[in-house]
């Protein structure tokens, strides 16, 4: 039988780690990063980011499992022209944490500033497999 019920104290002890990071990063890039350096440096993949963040308290998602809240931005750099299609959050140092699709992709030109609503990270409860 395959796994049916995980604890929440087991999923928040992965978005403990993110909580943890007090001072976050989040990018927009111009496709999905897949570690720390496509996720921040430009004209890889970021083309703006926000930096000093510190993500919200572990908390019941919406619909399953448990989450973590990424705080609205409204005052991002952006550093490349380009299209931004994903969001990555590191560690600010070293550690790509999170990454995901935005709404909906944003023209963004250098020099100007973007703004994001607010991300849920999201670790889903288990579900049987038959």
């Amino acid at each position: 039988m395959a796994g049916e019920y995980i604890n929440d104290e087991a999923f928040d002890q992965g978005l403990d780690y993110i909580i943890a990071q007090n001072d976050c990063r989040i990018d927009i890039t111009s496709q999905v990063a897949t570690n720390y350096s496509e996720a921040t440096t430009e004209d890889t993949h970021s083309v703006g980011f926000k930096a000093g963040l510190t993500v919200g308290a572990t908390e019941a998602a919406d619909v399953d499992g448990r989450k973590v809240v990424v705080p609205e931005i409204t005052n991002g750099e952006v550093t490349v022209t380009d299209t931004a299609t994903h969001w990555a959050l590191t560690d600010g140092a070293a550690i790509l944490l999170a990454t995901g699709e935005l709404t909906s992709s944003q023209a963004v030109t250098d020099g100007n500033s973007f703004s994001l609503d607010a991300i849920d990270i999201i670790h889903r409860d288990a579900t049987a497999v038959a």
